[in-house]
């Protein structure tokens, strides 16, 4: 049984209300004690962790469509997309604000550079950064063949920043690695596509 629009609909306010109820969840946290000594590092590493989610759930949308026989899974899509940027934009955010300091533009410049692990960081928040600006139809009319070229960017993203996260832990725990093969076994299942492109 496919699903309907109106069914779809009703998915998409549900997909809009678990994306942002992680974030009031965070302000309750914060006012309330629940986050550890250190609140600063939890909020960067519970935004990370969002944006990841929601990367992962925006390349599951094409495999659940096709071999679920659901073409209209993929009008959520972009909105999981979007929601991945504002969540990697607040862990950038948060990074830079809460580590660095508001006036320390130059210092956060530096850190980018200095640091490999913050450098793949940034580098996936700008490949978001250009999914999300030509998400829209108006870009997709302008960019024509090109709009496809761009949005394929979504793959680069998917090897850096799972990297970006497990260079970023100290200690190496399973939490990342699950969240990098998951991100691995999406991409396998592109397997087609990408042999299309090598040939």
């Amino acid at each position: 049984m496919r699903l309907t629009l109106r069914q779809v609909f009703w998915l998409k306010i549900i997909l809009h209300a678990a994306a942002a109820l992680p974030l009031l969840w965070l302000f309750y946290a914060l006012q309330h004690g629940a986050l550890s000594a250190d609140p600063a590092k939890d909020i960067q590493h519970f935004t990370g962790r969002m944006a990841l989610k929601l990367l992962l759930a925006t390349l599951m949308v094409t495999p659940l469509a096709r071999y679920g026989k659901q073409p209209l899974l993929i009008r959520c899509r972009r909105l999981l997309g979007l929601w991945c940027f504002a969540w990697a934009t607040l862990h950038l955010t948060s990074y830079a604000l809460l580590e660095l300091g508001l006036a320390n533009l130059a210092l956060l410049g530096q850190e980018l550079i200095n640091r490999p692990y913050l450098t793949l960081g940034a580098l996936s928040w700008l490949l978001l950064l250009a999914l999300a600006v030509t998400s829209f139809q108006a870009a997709q009319r302008t960019l024509g063949k090109n709009w496809q070229r761009i949005h394929n960017l979504i793959y680069v993203i998917a090897v850096l920043a799972p990297i970006h996260y497990l260079w970023s832990v100290k200690i190496l725990s399973p939490q990342p690695v699950i969240y990098g093969l998951s991100a691995l076994l999406l991409l396998a299942l592109r397997y087609k596509k990408f042999r299309q492109w090598w040939r």
